[in-house]
C-alpha cells in the first residue's frame, strides 16, 4: 500500500514537473484585415481530415484562436462568440505535438497545461471546446464557437472538421478538467494537404 501510494507521488510530481517545461505563449494582435468575405468563406467551408505536416504561423494560430472565442469588445469583455446569457462557458483548448494549452482570451495567450502529444487527429494543432456547465445551452454555445472556427478557416485557407470524437478519458486527463468540466467538439486545424 504505501508503495502504491509513494509511486502515485512520485509519479504526480513527474507530470507537474513535465508541464512546467512548456512556457506561456504570448499570442500575437489579430489580424482583422485578413480573410475573404464571409460569403466568399461560407463558400469555401468543407471538412478535411487530411493535413500538411506543416506547423502553423504564430500570426495564423493567434488570428484562429481570436476569431473561435476571443474578446472584440474590450470593454465589455464580450467575445467573437455570443454565449446563451453571456456565461462565456465555452473554453478552449490547444493541443500540439509538443503539448497542450489553455487559450486565454484576457491576454491573448496560451498557457500550458501538460507535456505530450494527445491530438484527437493529427494536425498541427487541434482545438478541443470545454464547457463547464451542464445546461441545454452548452451545445449551443460549443457549436457557435465551432461555427467560427470553420468559417475562419475556410475564409483564410486553412483546413479543419469539426469532430466529436475523441478519447474523452484521456483528454479529461491531459487537459486537467475538473468533474464539472465537460468535452463537446475538437476541431484539428492546419494547412490543406
Amino acid at each position: 500500500m504505501r508503495k502504491s501510494v509513494l509511486f502515485i507521488l512520485l509519479f504526480s510530481a513527474i507530470i507537474s514537473i513535465n508541464a512546467q517545461n512548456l512556457e506561456t505563449i504570448k499570442l500575437n494582435a489579430p489580424d482583422k484585415q485578413r480573410g475573404e468575405s464571409v460569403m466568399q468563406a461560407f463558400s469555401k467551408r468543407q471538412s478535411t481530415r487530411t493535413f500538411s505536416d506543416k506547423k502553423l504561423t504564430l500570426q495564423d494560430l493567434s488570428d484562429l484562436l481570436w476569431a473561435a472565442n476571443g474578446i472584440n469588445r474590450p470593454e465589455s469583455g464580450k467575445r467573437t462568440a455570443p454565449s446563451a446569457m453571456n456565461k462565456q462557458d465555452v473554453e478552449v483548448y490547444v493541443c500540439t505535438e509538443e503539448g497542450s494549452y489553455q487559450y486565454n482570451p484576457k491576454s491573448h495567450s496560451l498557457d500550458p497545461v501538460s507535456k505530450g502529444d494527445v491530438r484527437p487527429l493529427k494536425a498541427p494543432v487541434c482545438l478541443v471546446l470545454v464547457t463547464d456547465t451542464d445546461d441545454t445551452w452548452a451545445a449551443l454555445d460549443a457549436g457557435i464557437v465551432s461555427q467560427n472556427i470553420s468559417v475562419f478557416c475556410a475564409g483564410t485557407g486553412l483546413a479543419t472538421v469539426p469532430r466529436g470524437s475523441m478519447d474523452k478519458d484521456e483528454l479529461k486527463k491531459a487537459l486537467k478538467l475538473k468533474d464539472s468540466q465537460h468535452l463537446m467538439l475538437n476541431h484539428p486545424v492546419g494547412y490543406p494537404q
